[in-house]
């Protein structure tokens, strides 16, 4: 099987490949989240840029896998198959523990001499080094986790009322939660790429440095743009988010 195909038919990404690509945007989705959740951001963004929707394991096609809840553990799995795509630039696009995800990867990939992405786009996640104190909600019981999941609104209140649902669910939930409450900053080298912060206005990110912050994380540029809505503006306010990421990345291919 050659290199190409085997890409193509990885379990980890959902993408549609195309010989007129010439940037790759590498997304990854919030807690109980999938690769779909990036369905349809190929038609909204400049045509050369590739969007390559990451898949972890529990969760869709991937349903029977297990999840995956140890940050270095995920890291590990995830490098290589980044890492093999190096034949273009690319970007990374993360929300929540997603940005973390993408955050932590990049220093993964820079540590180990690999190709880093060019541009960071950090959406709905605390900077690293002004973390808010975490409640382990992923050790609660099944039915307290529920109910915590039911004040986030994130997820759909007739997925909540299903208990065949909320079974094949809360284990990849419960992974994407651990990973954010137990992470512990380290510092190190700054990343040279630029970062772009999208935030909600009525999000919890109130305490100082929370969402400028990130800056303490590049020897680039450091852009935050504000968008309505609280932690799930991602979806709220699509159309908006898509706009500036196109504008943004259509910028970046024009350099």
């Amino acid at each position: 099987m050659s290199s190409s195909l085997s890409l193509q038919t990885t379990p980890w990404l959902i993408r549609t490949p195309s010989s007129t690509r010439r940037m790759r945007l590498f997304c990854f989705s919030y807690a109980g989240g999938n690769a779909f959740n990036f369905f349809r951001w190929q038609e909204a963004l400049d045509p050369a840029v590739e969007v390559c929707a990451v898949q972890l394991p529990g969760r869709s096609a991937r349903i029977a896998e297990e999840p995956i809840g140890s940050l270095p553990a995920l890291l590990q799995a995830v490098a290589p198959v980044i890492s093999r795509m190096d034949d273009l630039p690319c970007a990374f696009f993360g929300h929540s523990v997603g940005a973390l995800v993408a955050f932590e990867l990049s220093r993964y990939l820079r540590l180990h001499g690999l190709s880093t992405p060019s541009h960071l786009f950090m959406s709905g996640c605390h900077a690293p080094q002004f973390r808010s104190p975490t409640r382990q909600l992923h050790t609660l019981s099944d039915a307290q986790f529920t109910e915590v999941l039911r004040e986030y609104e994130g997820t759909p209140p007739e997925v909540l009322e299903s208990r065949e649902l909320m079974e094949l669910l809360l284990p990849a939930i419960r992974a994407d939660f651990a990973i954010a409450e137990n992470y512990r900053y380290r510092h190190g080298p700054l990343l040279p790429m630029p970062i772009s912060v999208f935030a909600g206005r009525e999000d919890l990110n109130k305490e100082p440095g929370q969402v400028d912050g990130w800056q303490k994380e590049t020897s680039g540029a450091c852009q935050v743009t504000w968008f309505d809505g609280g932690h799930f503006f991602v979806n709220s306010q699509r159309a908006a988010v898509l706009e500036q990421l196109h504008a943004e990345l259509t910028a970046s291919l024009c350099v």
